[in-house]
Parts: structure tokens; C-alpha cells; sequence
């Protein structure tokens, strides 16, 4: 059996090491520095895709920090969005799976749980370039847009959290397993990806039980996520038929 070649972007982050450390020695992997693929130069995607042979992708590299995209929506938008066009573009010609994380702020984040389907219209700049990185990977053929959002227990900074803030983040390693298993399935298109709504304090404190409550603050909450809980209906029919329940 001829082993498939998977490129990770962002294998650096935290994201793409979760991901390198699931089992998949069924593959070749490529994980490419900045120096060595910059996603933001159309020139040095092509010629990294020109040297490998790719099959998949699954594309984590972006500026994931709201407020960082807010202070600096050029460089949002050149990573996020130019920069997933590219790799999108350079898959056309390899023909390869396109796996692309994405997010819950592509939805209004107001008043969920949100569905696939329901209305998109991003409050931030981040989900803004992080819906125009969904636009050109729809054009491909063989695609999968994971919306969800990831926490890591271990690296719980903050000391409290908002009792009036809902979401449904997964564990980092839960996400790193989903985003295996919807790669190596045949699912093409656009599914929410995480648990049950549950608002940030509920969450937190099971991780870090000394962290304390607090309400969201009227200042500035627009760019803050009251409601960002994903409809996960798809999601549980789809891992049941790919773990054969």
C-alpha cells in the first residue's frame, strides 16, 4: 500500500504538534518552517508544492488571536485569507484532501447553538479572514472546513471567567483526533466540530478549579463572544458512521 504524503501548516503551534502526535505512521508527514513554505508568498507555497508530492493538507497555520487581528487586520487578512487561497490554488494542481480549520467566530457569536447552515456574519476581524479562508477552500473538490474552537488544559493563564459566555470547546488533544478522523474519511464540506454548550467558567473550572466567576463586561463586548455554542447534530452522525456505531 503506497503511504499518502500529509502536509501540516502550523505544525509548530500547539495545534499542529496535537495533530503530530496522533497516530499516524500510516503517513508520510511534511511540516514545513516559515523559511521553508512562507503561505503568505504565492511563490514559496508553489514551489514547496512543486518539490513534494501532497495529498492531503490540513491547513492550521493562521493568526488565531482576535486581538492581535484587530490591531493588525493586514497581516489578518494576508494569513488567514491570502494565505489559505494560496494553498488552496497549489492543491488544485496536486489534487489533494484539503482539511481546513476553521472557526465558531464565522458565526454572529451571539445566540447559539449555531447550525452549518445558519446565517454567517463574523463580529471580528479574525473571523472575518478566517471566513474568506472558507471561501476558497469551497472551490476545491475534495474539501473538508472543520468550524470549532480549542482550549489547552494545561495553559489556563487567566485566574476568572465569564458565567455569561457560552461555547463548545473541545480539549486540544479531542480536536487533534476529530480533525484525524475527518481527514482520513470521505466527508467533504462544511461541519461543526465540538461538545456540548457550556459557558466559559463551567469549563474552566473543571481544569483549573480555583479559577472564579465573572460577567461579561459592557465595554467593548462587541468583539467579545456572547453565544459562540455549536449545533453539533452533524458532527455526532458523522463520527458514528466513521467509528462503525
Amino acid at each position: 500500500m503506497v503511504q499518502k504524503t500529509t502536509l501540516i501548516t502550523g505544525a509548530s503551534g500547539k495545534l499542529g504538534k496535537a495533530i503530530i502526535s496522533q497516530d499516524l505512521k500510516d503517513r508520510i508527514l511534511l511540516t514545513p518552517t516559515h523559511h521553508e513554505m512562507d503561505i503568505t508568498d504565492i511563490k514559496s507555497v508553489y514551489n514547496y508544492f512543486d518539490k513534494h508530492s501532497v495529498d492531503e493538507v490540513i491547513h492550521c497555520a493562521a493568526i488565531a488571536s482576535v486581538g492581535i487581528c484587530e490591531k493588525d487586520p493586514i497581516k489578518a487578512i494576508s494569513t488567514n485569507s491570502i494565505g489559505t487561497s494560496y494553498l488552496a490554488q497549489a492543491s488544485v494542481k496536486k489534487g489533494s484532501r484539503f482539511v481546513y480549520i476553521s472557526t465558531d467566530y464565522v458565526y454572529p457569536c451571539e445566540k447559539g447553538p449555531y447550525k452549518e447552515t445558519d446565517e454567517i456574519k463574523p463580529n471580528t476581524v479574525y473571523g472575518w479572514t478566517k471566513l474568506g479562508g472558507e471561501l476558497s477552500v469551497k472551490l476545491l473538490k475534495n474539501y473538508c472546513i472543520i468550524r470549532t474552537s480549542f482550549f489547552d488544559p494545561n495553559n489556563i493563564l487567566f485566574d476568572t471567567a465569564f458565567t455569561d459566555s457560552f461555547c463548545s470547546k473541545l480539549l486540544i488533544s479531542e480536536i487533534a483526533k476529530d480533525i484525524i478522523l475527518l481527514l482520513k474519511s470521505d466527508f467533504i464540506g462544511t461541519i461543526n466540530v465540538g461538545q456540548k454548550r457550556i459557558s466559559l467558567y463551567g469549563l474552566y473550572k473543571e481544569h483549573k478549579p480555583q479559577i472564579k466567576p465573572e460577567n461579561m463586561p459592557v465595554e467593548g463586548e462587541s468583539k467579545r463572544a456572547r453565544d459562540s455554542s455549536l449545533d453539533i447534530s452533524l458532527w455526532k452522525n458523522v463520527k458514528g458512521e466513521l467509528n462503525g456505531n
